[in-house]
């Protein structure tokens, strides 16, 4: 029992760290109705743009702390730039246009951002520390012999993904701007109509949704070190959105959560779980699939990379709102 419970903590807390890039699509589709698919190259962006110029302070011998905060006003600086350029030179040339223009733009950014990012601050590995505690943390040891274990820096992924999704409840739910944004997300041209800024409305979206691929740059590049792969947590936060909803904060987080956990308990404990059942099985008379689940089981690896995007087709079918989203209904 305490192995599995140690299992599923480890899904949990790795499901955090998805619903945090997923956050940044939430934001930008519930405010402009546009799927930013260049997210990924956001929090690759942010991630060099803070290991780069964290390095470029620390050469200056300034104190660990001034460093850090010095470093992170720069990402964000550079998020600023970013969200600035979507608007003025993507985004204002299409105000009105369809979701799949809007969609194929932001396909092309993608490629822009990262090849930019990559030239103006390398593509090497960078290690990246943050001073987050990374070591192994053992706890429930009165209830289990020799404990639970998880790791500090997962601890604190979740903790800082909890503040930014009351942040954003709040912003969304009780500010003028973020009324504002979901006014813009449900109809551009009546947002105008009324006397909204389309265009000032898309910079703050893109500039938020910025500052939480910096957050969720940070977190990761401290976790795995900065490299061109965070660029394609965008590809894993796709079966997180679709099972929590597009227009859903608390559903990214959900969605994150469902994902790590069955994706971590499915990869320990769905291959030798198939093997018991096929051994049953053959000693109850049904050798022959008895043997075919037996050798499923002894020959099923990898579940983790390709169990998300099962279970999210499996939603797409029965609920393809996801679990928090809306339901569109339009008539004609």
């Amino acid at each position: 029992m305490g192995f599995f419970i140690e299992v599923l903590i480890g899904g949990l807390l790795a499901g955090v760290l998805y619903s945090l890039v997923a956050l940044g699509f939430v934001l930008i589709f519930k405010a402009s109705g546009v799927f930013n698919f260049a997210q990924g190259a956001m929090v690759l962006t942010a991630a060099l743009a803070l290991v780069r110029s964290l390095e470029l302070f620390g050469q200056w011998k300034w104190p660990f702390w001034l460093a850090l905060v010095s470093a992170f006003l720069f990402a964000a600086a550079i998020m600023a730039v970013v969200a600035w350029g979507a608007e003025r030179l993507v985004l204002r040339k299409l105000v009105n246009q369809e979701g799949i223009i809007l969609f194929m733009a932001t396909i092309g950014m993608t490629f822009f951002i990262e090849g930019l990012a990559q030239t103006l601050f390398g593509a090497d590995v960078y290690p990246l520390n943050l001073g987050l505690p990374k070591d192994p943390l053992f706890i429930l040891e009165s209830l289990f012999d020799g404990g639970i274990l998880v790791n500090e820096l997962d601890i604190w992924a979740a903790v800082i993904a909890g503040m930014l999704v009351a942040g954003l409840a709040v912003f969304f739910q009780r500010t003028r701007i973020g009324r504002a944004l979901r006014a813009v997300a449900d109809d551009h041209a009546a947002a105008q109509s009324v006397g909204i800024p389309l265009n000032q409305i898309w910079f703050i979206v893109w500039l938020v949704a910025g500052l939480v691929a910096l957050v969720a740059g940070a977190v990761w590049g401290s976790k795995l070190g900065v490299q061109f792969s965070l660029s394609l947590l965008a590809l894993k936060a796709l079966p997180v959105l679709i099972l929590g909803g597009f227009t859903s904060v608390p559903g990214a987080i959900i969605g994150g959560l469902i994902i790590g956990a069955g994706e971590k308990i499915s990869e320990v404990f769905a291959g030798p779980l198939l093997k018991d059942l096929g051994a049953w099985l053959a000693t109850n008379g049904a050798t022959g699939l008895g043997t075919v689940l037996g050798d499923v089981g002894a020959t099923l690896t990898g579940i983790e990379i390709w169990f998300a995007y099962v279970v999210a087709l499996l939603f797409l079918l029965v609920r393809p709102q996801g679990l928090f989203g809306e339901r569109i209904i339009e008539r004609v």
